[in-house]
């Protein structure tokens, strides 16, 4: 089983970065933490890496249902959102797959009251995904 969803754009990844910003808060989340791996690796291992960054994507509304059914799925909240550069004006945007939450936590696809939260939230998030991979630096211009 995979646990990302993800799609490539021919974008500069700050142009990405702000494209998944925005397509999140169209789906309703919010980024409750940002982590800049690159600079963090930098200053805690002296490692290099291209640029990159975990948006802790958040809707409340679905963590409040998640944590109503099952309070230890908090553990597994925000949904990861991980923008990536894999060159000049290429990046990645990838998210961490609810249907992969719903196998952590013990509940089969399909059961019960939090199975419909992963299945919203993985809608949410497949369309803010569709909006990141239509994008082109044309698109951007207008």
């Amino acid at each position: 089983m995979t646990f990302t969803m993800s799609t490539t754009v021919d974008l500069p990844y700050d142009e990405a970065v702000n494209l998944t910003r925005h397509a999140l808060a169209e789906q309703g989340f919010g980024v409750l933490t940002e982590i800049d791996l690159a600079a963090t690796m930098k200053a805690k291992l002296d490692v290099d890496l291209p640029p990159q960054i975990i948006l802790g994507a958040c809707r409340p509304q679905l963590a409040h249902e998640a944590i109503s059914v099952d309070p230890s799925i908090a553990a597994v909240l925000p949904c990861n959102v991980v923008v990536r550069s894999t060159g000049e004006s290429t990046t990645v945007v990838e998210a961490f797959d609810p249907d992969a939450m719903m196998g952590l936590a013990g509940s089969p696809s399909g059961d019960g009251a939090l199975a419909s939260v992963a299945a919203d939230a993985k809608q949410r998030l497949t369309a803010a995904l569709a909006v990141i991979a239509a994008q082109t630096p044309e698109s951007q211009e207008k």
